[in-house]
């Protein structure tokens, strides 16, 4: 059976009545075949069990994952407080796994996955999502590598100010947890990631940091050092707005010959960074900085990867997960990222993505999956011949 997409969008007062519309949207375009898979983005002022049960309404007991974000993403641009559901329907099976405990051990979520896909005849791939602000995905990661199939998806945001964020898995839905999806069938996935972000010329030295906080830069709080090179004064990189924009100056960390990116959550009222990954002491960073053009090439690199990584299979549709730093950079532009992919795949292919807080993909095809910061990651899903 031909292996095709449909998304759908929609805004309402409440999840449930907006997952409703999209779902309706969205099956009203596949015609008369049935889905196999949903994968669900949700504003995070809904309430995810109220998406899920909106969906699961006209959709019954189709295999349904998902994740919280500030904006959905779809060919048309931007949707804020909205859901946004991908449907795939054709020679595609997905088993749906809810896993409640990934904030409590991001090691033992991962131990937990490599069973779940420990029998890989005619496993295609892994797709999950996972709670951006609680939970370690480097641990995760560590503990995946080595499964022999793409290992894909991306971290939950919501509210910056309370860090809740939810994933959804079926029916089940909350924080703190992972969704997942083991994908089977007649599907090739392709996945392409790249960032807009540059060196430019001041470095620091990670002189302290405890778990999730990094604590000084160069021997002093880690905003009295970003203080001196934007000129505000440090106590007011405390609170909003420069709390939260600080996302958009990420920190290029040396480990052996590059750099890799770690942006902070928010910064914490004793000056610390709140990262989402552990950075190691006496490392050298370098502040990062990203501008429009930038983003936009790195969002065709990133499609043209995934599309590359297809071979000769057709893609019927892209799944875009987008570092909640691209909304903040292209606020005078939105929808900037999407009109970049859709260059490369062309406007028949229907899209649909939303902002995250990391990234999880390989470096190249069957490579252990990496976390990233800052990125676009395009996952790109075609028919195999």
């Amino acid at each position: 059976m031909t292996l095709i997409s449909a998304v759908g969008q929609a805004q309402a007062l409440d999840g449930r009545e907006a997952g409703l519309q999209a779902t309706y949207q969205a099956l009203n375009k596949l015609g008369a075949v049935t889905p196999n898979l949903g994968i669900v983005i949700a504003s995070n002022q809904y309430q995810p069990r109220e998406v899920a049960a909106g969906v699961s309404s006209l959709t019954g007991d189709m295999p349904l994952i998902g994740f919280s974000a500030p904006a959905g993403l779809t060919g048309e641009g931007v949707h804020p407080h909205s859901v946004t559901l991908a449907l795939l329907s054709g020679d595609l099976r997905a088993e749906v796994h809810w896993l409640p405990g990934y904030s409590q051990s991001g090691r033992d979520t991962g131990n937990r996955l490599l069973q779940l896909t420990a029998n890989e005849l005619q496993q295609r791939s892994l797709l999950f999502f996972a709670d951006g602000f609680n939970g370690d995905a480097e641990q995760l990661c560590a503990a995946l590598t080595g499964r022999s199939l793409p290992i894909l998806g991306g971290l939950s945001s919501g509210d910056l100010n309370t860090g809740a964020t939810y994933q959804i898995a079926g029916t089940q839905a909350g924080m703190g947890g992972l969704s997942a999806a083991i994908l089977r069938g007649n599907v090739r996935v392709g996945v392409g990631r790249a960032h807009g972000w540059d060196p430019v010329g001041s470095q620091f030295r990670i002189t302290r940091s405890r778990g999730f906080w990094l604590r000084t830069l160069n021997g002093r709080p880690a905003s009295e050092s970003y203080a001196q090179v934007f000129g505000y004064p440090a106590r007011e990189w405390a609170f909003p707005p420069l709390s939260y924009l600080a996302r958009l100056y990420p920190l290029g960390v040396e480990e052996g010959d590059q750099l890799v990116v770690r942006a902070p959550l928010r910064v914490e009222a004793d000056g610390s960074f709140r990262m989402n990954a552990p950075v190691r002491d006496g490392a050298d960073a370098y502040l990062l900085v990203g501008s429009r053009a930038s983003c936009q090439e790195a969002a065709r690199k990133a499609a043209r990867e995934a599309l590359l990584q297809l071979d000769d299979a057709k893609p019927v549709f892209a799944l875009i997960l987008v570092d909640v730093a691209w909304q903040m950079l292209l606020k005078s532009s939105p929808g900037a990222e999407v009109a970049a992919v859709q260059e490369i795949f062309g406007p028949e292919v229907p899209l649909a993505g939303g902002y995250t807080l990391g990234q999880i993909a390989p470096s190249s095809p069957l490579a252990a999956p990496t976390f990233l910061n800052q990125h676009i990651v395009v996952i790109a899903f075609g028919e195999d011949r």
